[in-house]
């Protein structure tokens, strides 16, 4: 069974830069299309970027230009560089396949901006 460990979050201030890391276990990684989801305190999990078996990226309109996905295959892991971020990117990060999440989820990596 895959198992997915996110790592890399913590307190930041407004405008600081964080990379979140996600290792997978498993062949699993390589054949699937990954994403980034987040869950902000009160709300549902959202993708916010995804990037394809080729490396192709897509990203939701709130983090485009700030946010980098990427993915190392002969790691097995998945990658979030975050620039410029914002309070209203507090939330728990998450990676899983897209579309649609199917795998177990992992335990996710705070990430807190402060003002």
């Amino acid at each position: 069974q895959v198992q997915l460990v996110e790592s890399g979050g913590g307190l930041v201030q407004a405008g600081d830069s964080l990379r979140l890391s996600c290792a997978a276990s498993g062949r699993t990684f390589s054949i699937n299309a990954m994403g980034w989801y987040r869950q902000a305190p009160g709300k549902q999990r959202e993708l916010v970027a995804g990037i394809s078996t080729g490396g192709r990226t897509n990203y939701v309109d709130s983090v485009k230009g700030r946010f980098t996905i990427s993915r190392d295959n002969a790691k097995n892991t998945l990658y979030l560089q975050m620039y410029s971020l914002k309070p209203e990117d507090t939330a728990v990060y998450y990676c899983n396949t897209v579309p649609g999440w199917r795998l177990s989820w992992g335990q996710g990596t705070r990430v807190t901006v402060s003002s």
